[in-house]
């Protein structure tokens, strides 16, 4: 198999995988948020003395959930634009 054919899967493979790192940090994200509003809704609505100290926390967990997906979109990224996996390929090809 050629250099150039084997840049190309490498490429290929590593794209699918920027999409699901993207995929699964947007879902998981979502979810997160989907079950945190609802919980956040249930007490409120149950002890509404309790609401200002819930909504502090709430933000706080809502603030670790984006720093979470946000560390996927670097990682993606740094897969997108700094390939890892492109050196030992060219270099056992050359070799």
């Amino acid at each position: 198999m050629e250099l150039a054919s084997l840049v190309a899967n490498v490429q290929g493979l590593t794209a699918i995988a920027v999409a699901i790192i993207f995929a699964g940090g947007a879902f998981g994200t979502a979810l997160g948020f989907g079950l945190m509003g609802g919980k956040f809704l249930e007490s409120v609505a149950r002890q509404p003395e309790l609401a200002p100290m819930l909504q502090g926390r709430m933000f706080l967990i809502a603030g670790l959930l984006d720093a979470v997906t946000m560390i996927g979109v670097a990682v993606a990224l740094i897969f997108t634009f700094a390939n890892p996996f492109l050196g030992p390929v060219q270099a056992a090809a050359g070799a």
